[in-house]
């Protein structure tokens, strides 16, 4: 019994979404262990008192929601073979995750004129791990620009259209899992400091 083409290139689509979820599951237990260990280090007496979060870290979290949004709809845009509304969602996708990275290095830098440090005497193991948090959630989206870049150069090389969007798919479902994360830790950051 041979598979027709049509079949194969669904199974490589499922395979590999199946791929980029065990990805996502074994990321999100990674940061599930350095939260914990955030919780466990809050019962030490250095731990940051009267602490809040940066006001770039506000930003941050309004790009990164708005890069799911036209990530999500240059999705859409390629299904309906729109190449143009595609080529300008992807672009506004790739300077909102820049814009995400910068106001997050903004952050950091508002963090340490408030007396917060990563290392060094001034330093506390809470504020290592906030760091450690963040610096770990960037390089997770280093990858995501990656991806972003390869999936704009594959379109400008028209790779994608409405039959085959696998590429801008994966995308955009590693995207919306960053953009789930930031979220997530942003809240806990907020409320649990």
């Amino acid at each position: 019994m041979t598979m027709t083409a049509q079949e194969h290139k669904e199974r490589n689509a499922r395979s590999a979404k199946l791929l980029l979820l065990f990805a996502m599951g074994s990321m999100t237990m990674m940061f599930a262990g350095i939260v914990s260990a955030f919780v466990v280090s809050k019962s030490r007496e250095d731990w940051m008192k009267d602490f809040q979060l940066p006001t770039a870290f506000y930003f941050s979290t309004l790009a990164i929601i708005l890069c799911s949004v036209t990530f999500h709809l240059a999705k859409k845009a390629i299904q309906k073979d729109n190449r143009a509304a595609t080529t300008n969602l992807l672009l506004l996708t790739l300077a909102l995750g820049i814009s995400f990275v910068f106001f997050q290095f903004k952050g950091f830098g508002q963090m340490m004129d408030s007396g917060y440090f990563f290392a060094g005497p001034e330093s506390n193991i809470a504020t290592t791990f906030l760091y450690v948090i963040a610096t770990v959630h960037l390089a997770h989206l280093a990858g995501g620009l990656i991806c972003l870049l390869i999936i704009i150069y594959n379109h400008f090389k028209q790779k994608y259209n409405s039959s085959q969007t696998l590429g801008i798919e994966l995308g955009a479902m590693y995207w919306h899992f960053l953009d789930f994360l930031w979220i997530c830790l942003f809240f806990f950051l907020y409320f649990f400091k």
